[in-house]
Parts: C-alpha cells; sequence; structure tokens
C-alpha cells in the first residue's frame, strides 16, 4: 500500500440513490475529518456518486475476480485504511478483501453466517437459541415433506435473498408448491452458490421488528429498533417502519442477550447489522441476520429519531473506531411505501407537500416503469414517504395521511402467474436487494 498521506476509505457498491445517498453523504463528511477520502469501486457509470468520491473506478462488481482485481489495484497505489460495503450481493468479497488487507471487517465465518440462511438457522438451533423448524429442499416432494414434519403454517423463503423477496406463507399443504415454485425462482436471482431450492421453516408467530446494531471485536451494541408492518398476503411485502428513539425494546435485558449471542454464535467480527426478529410468546426468535445495516432507509429513520449518524457510524466501524451511539435527541420516524392495488405501467407519481411532520416524500418509478405485485415481482413501490412526530401513534397518523396523498397514475397490466420453477434467472426480479 501507498504512504499515509493518501489515506483512502474503500466502498464496494453504492447502491441506489434513493435508498443510499445519506449515507454516503454522511461518510464522505465524516472520513474528510478523519483525514480520508472516499473512493468507490461500482459496477455503473456514477452520476449521482461523483461529488462524494475521490476516485470512482467502474468494473463488473458481481464478477468477483473483476472486483478484487480492481481493489488490488487501488491498494497498490492509495492507502487503504478501511473498507465498507452494505450491498448485500457483496458483503463476502468485501470481506474476503478485508481479510486479504488485514483491515476490520465482518470476517469470512461471520458474513457466512449471515448469507446463508441454512447456516444461520443451524448454527442458532445448535446453540440453543429459539429458532423454528427448518429445512432446505430442491423439490416440492422434498418441501411437502419437510412441511408435514415441521408443521402447518410454514414460509418457504429463498436462501440468501433480502427485502422479504420470495418469502410466502404457505397455510396448508394445498398451497405449498405454488409457494415453492415462487421462493425457488426469486432465489435464482441470488448469488450462484445459493440458487435453486428452498428454505421451508416454522412460522413463528408474532410482531416483526429489525434491529440495526454494531458489532466491535466481537462485542454488539443496538443501534436502533424498527418495527415493521408487513402485507400483500401470504407474501411478506415490506411496506413500511416506525424508529422510536425510546422504543422499550432497546432496553430488553433477554433480546439484547439473544442479539449478542446470535452475533457470537455466527463469527461476526467487525461490522454493521440488520438483524430481523419475531417476538413470539416464547421470547424473542431471529429470523435472519444480515451483514449490513438496514435498507429501506431504516438508518435514515433512526437518524432523524435519535441524532445518530449511521454513515458516520459506518465509517469508524470500518477504521476500527468506537462509535459513540448516545441519542442527540429523542423522537420517533417511520417511512410508508406506496403499493399499486394491481400490475400496472405506471404514467406518473405525485407525491405531497407541505404535510405536518413531513420530512421527505419522493416518487420511486419513472414513466412507463411496469410495477408487478408477487409473485410476478418485488418490491413494486412507486413512491414513499417519511414521517416525524413526538411520539409513535402520532407518526403513525402523520404516515397514513401522507400515504393517502401520494397520487398515481397508471394503466393496468395483465397479472402474471408463476407455474413453473425457472432454470435460470431470466430477468423475474429487477430490484435492488438491498431495499
Amino acid at each position: 500500500m501507498s504512504g499515509d498521506e493518501d489515506r483512502v476509505l474503500l466502498v464496494i457498491g453504492s447502491g441506489l440513490r434513493y435508498y443510499r445517498e445519506y449515507l454516503i453523504e454522511s461518510a464522505a463528511r465524516r472520513a474528510a475529518e478523519l483525514g480520508l477520502k472516499l473512493v468507490l469501486v461500482n459496477n455503473l457509470h456514477p452520476t449521482w456518486q461523483t461529488p462524494y468520491f475521490d476516485e470512482i473506478t467502474v468494473v463488473n462488481v458481481f464478477d468477483h475476480e473483476q472486483l478484487r482485481t480492481a481493489a488490488r489495484e487501488i491498494a497498490g497505489r492509495r492507502t487503504v485504511a478501511g473498507i465498507l460495503c452494505y450491498d448485500e450481493p457483496l458483503v463476502m468479497p468485501t470481506a474476503e478483501l478485508a481479510a486479504e488487507f488485514g483491515l476490520p471487517g465482518l470476517g469470512l465465518a461471520g458474513v457466512v453466517g449471515c448469507r446463508d440462511k441454512h447456516t444461520t438457522r443451524t448454527l442458532l438451533t445448535a446453540a440453543g437459541l429459539p429458532q423454528p423448524g427448518f429445512a432446505l429442499v430442491d423439490t416440492p416432494e422434498a418441501a411437502r415433506a419437510a412441511a408435514a414434519a415441521i408443521g402447518y403454517p410454514v414460509v418457504v423463503k429463498p436462501r440468501a435473498l433480502g427485502a422479504s423477496m420470495g418469502v410466502v406463507l404457505a397455510e396448508d399443504e394445498g398451497r405449498l408448491d405454488q409457494a415453492y415454485l415462487v421462493a425457488a425462482n426469486a432465489g435464482m436471482v441470488g448469488d450462484e452458490p445459493y440458487r435453486g431450492g428452498a428454505m421451508v421453516e416454522g412460522y413463528a408467530d408474532g410482531p416483526e421488528i429489525s434491529v440495526d446494531g454494531v458489532v466491535q471485536r466481537g462485542e454488539y451494541r443496538a443501534v436502533l429498533v424498527a418495527r415493521k408492518r408487513t402485507g400483500l398476503h401470504p407474501y411478506f411485502e415490506e411496506l413500511g417502519h416506525l424508529v422510536d428513539a425510546d422504543d422499550p425494546l432497546l432496553q430488553d435485558q433477554v433480546l439484547l442477550d439473544v442479539l449478542a449471542k446470535t452475533h457470537q454464535v455466527l463469527g461476526v467480527e467487525d461490522g454493521m447489522t440488520h438483524a430481523e426478529l419475531k417476538l413470539t410468546p416464547y421470547g424473542p426468535v431471529v429470523i435472519e441476520v444480515n451483514g449490513r445495516l438496514g435498507g429501506d432507509l431504516i438508518p435514515y429513520l433512526g437518524r432523524l429519531a435519535t441524532g445518530i449518524d449511521p454513515g458516520e457510524v459506518l465509517v469508524e466501524t470500518a477504521l476500527g473506531l468506537r462509535s459513540d451511539l448516545t441519542p442527540r435527541h429523542r423522537g420517533v420516524a417511520g417511512i410508508r411505501f406506496g403499493y399499486p392495488g394491481e400490475d400496472c405501467t405506471v404514467r406518473e407519481v405525485r407525491v405531497p407537500v407541505g404535510l405536518p411532520g413531513l420530512a421527505a416524500a419522493e416518487p420511486m418509478v419513472s414513466s412507463g416503469t411496469e410495477l408487478r405485485l408477487p409473485p410476478g415481482g418485488y418490491l413494486a413501490r412507486h413512491s414513499f414517504v417519511v414521517c416525524t412526530a413526538e411520539g409513535p401513534e402520532a407518526c403513525e397518523e402523520r404516515l397514513d395521511a401522507a400515504l393517502a396523498a401520494v397520487e398515481l397514475d397508471a394503466t393496468p397490466l395483465a397479472r402474471k402467474e408463476i407455474d413453473a420453477v425457472l432454470e435460470m434467472p431470466a430477468g423475474l426480479l429487477d430490484v435492488d436487494v438491498d431495499a
């Protein structure tokens, strides 16, 4: 590596602007305060990214050998002081590069423990943490046998995707085959080692939450709790999230102990994670852990509610620095996503302005975009609204009003159905898996 006068923080993948620019903006600011510049390796030619990075290298980052070659070339002429990534398909090569460069990272075991849902379930079950029954299957027949052994209802899901894509509830045997087809097809767009088949799991009943946290040298600290809203039964599309700086779960020692043990068992070393759990009658049950901070603008909600800046924490964690996670203020922030009532082609999306507590509202698609609801597509979002308030109930009311004020002008489309397992991705999904 080069001399210390040219210290940089290497960022792998920028993500989509409306989901991730707020992170890059604050990360660039914090890096500058620490005497570093940001350098990006990305798969798309830069547009909005340009102001935040000192250098941008464009390669096919999903070809991991190309990614490694590009990162090594940068490390050969500049001092890479840290490396970070929040893009789900790229966390494994990022961890490999961190290990090669001798930098803080999730660790190879930690990434596998998070990325592969079958490994997650196996390790947590062996450690005695509450987990549903589960099986990894590769045919509808095997799925039926697994579901019969586990007991209905069951959840069928891809082995390694994010944003609840391809996750389906099968309440009885009559609905299982279709659920398997949907999950198996969705999984075909994931990383090569995890394509094909699906996970069949017992259904954990209870409210769903997510927790963004920081692990440093094996020590886990929770940063925020988000209460999740899902819909489009029998699918689990994520319709919104609510973050309260005074959420009592942040002081729930049982939950915090489960999270700390989970990260220890999975072998996570250094980095930010996004854990999803169900609050069941028999305690918190980990559904999955992602080796990155949350998507869906959840960390942005945390910043609005607490003043803790996730971009700054990302930088500090990548450098091995301990972040101050003390809230700067206390409030509530939430997000809702606008979905069409049916498959459609968008003509125009109009979002509200000037409503009480409205912090942000943006269209997420342009004219001519096709939006398809599950199982023909996922994350068929045309807009989002973000609101703040002093309490959860007031924030929910403001979100209801803001979402109702979104206007969608669209033309209906014939609905797609899934009747066979795809052999190749075939463009079924065209979404950001970190959403």
